[in-house]
This record gives C-alpha cells, sequence and structure tokens, in this order.
C-alpha cells in the first residue's frame, strides 16, 4: 500500500520562496521556482567545496 502525501501542515516551503508547495511543481510552488532552481544548479551556486586532497599512497613525498 503507498505512503499518504504528507498533509499540507507538514510540508515544507518552496526553497526558492518560501510559498507552499504546489502538488505538480512538488517541491517547489511553481514552474518559475523550478526553473530558478535549475539555473541555480547550471551555475554551480549549489557546488560543495572541496577540501584538501588527501596525498596518494604511491607518493614517495
Amino acid at each position: 500500500m503507498p505512503a499518504d502525501p504528507p498533509s499540507p501542515a507538514n510540508q515544507k516551503p518552496c526553497p526558492v520562496c518560501g510559498k507552499p508547495l504546489a502538488p505538480q511543481f512538488r517541491p517547489f510552488c511553481s514552474a518559475r521556482c523550478r526553473q530558478v532552481d535549475l539555473g541555480r544548479w547550471l551555475a554551480g551556486d549549489y557546488a560543495i567545496p572541496a577540501g584538501e586532497p588527501l596525498p596518494d599512497e604511491d607518493d614517495d613525498g
């Protein structure tokens, strides 16, 4: 049996603008916010910063 969808009171707001979610655009409230989020991904705004690389075990240094 599939799980029931979360009730509106338990849903998080749109991550772009904070408005209530729309089921057809979930987890966003609109097609516009979905496109804004995609643009942020493509621009690299959500990139995870890299740390110092670990030394290779084969290196003598």
